[in-house]
């Protein structure tokens, strides 16, 4: 059996500006048309009765045309979120690696994401020191900032 990682999704209370963001910011990319689904496949599948879900696929930067994607979704019914912290189970964050951490970190903010953690550094090891940042886009989702320096 071949398994290999295809995407992940974000559900957004505001699907158009929260994909603008990523594109923006991080330089995804549109892989499809806008998407809208409903019917009843959409909801066995999804689990939600009157399910309707707009939203768009975008091309993850760094891996070429054949990349992971980043799924942004928005239901016509949501349930409320729960509040924003690094420990919340769950997936935790996307990353996104960076030559320049603080002009990333600042874009980030300048777009509508919001600071949570410091930026800050530790050598791992003898040879490979890591540097990193969370923060959030503009709907509260983490957003991980980092860079490996090897062979120090």
């Amino acid at each position: 059996m071949t398994i290999r990682f295809a995407h992940v999704n974000l559900i957004a209370r505001d699907w158009k500006r929260l994909a603008r963001f990523y594109e923006e910011v991080f330089g995804c990319t549109p892989v499809s048309p806008e998407r809208e689904l409903a019917g009843e496949w959409i909801e066995e599948g999804v689990a939600v009765p009157g399910a309707r879900i707009r939203g768009i696929c975008l091309r993850l930067p760094g891996h070429g045309d054949d990349g992971p994607r980043l799924e942004i979704f928005q239901y016509n019914h949501q349930r409320e979120r729960s509040e924003t912290a690094a420990n919340r189970p769950g997936f935790g964050h996307i990353a996104f690696e960076v030559d320049d951490i603080g002009a990333m970190r600042d874009a980030v903010i300048a777009a509508g994401g919001r600071p949570l953690g410091k930026i800050v550094s530790s050598e791992i090891s003898d040879s490979v020191k890591v540097t990193f940042v969370y923060l959030t886009d503009p709907e509260g989702n983490i957003v991980e900032l980092y860079n490996v320096v090897r062979d120090l």
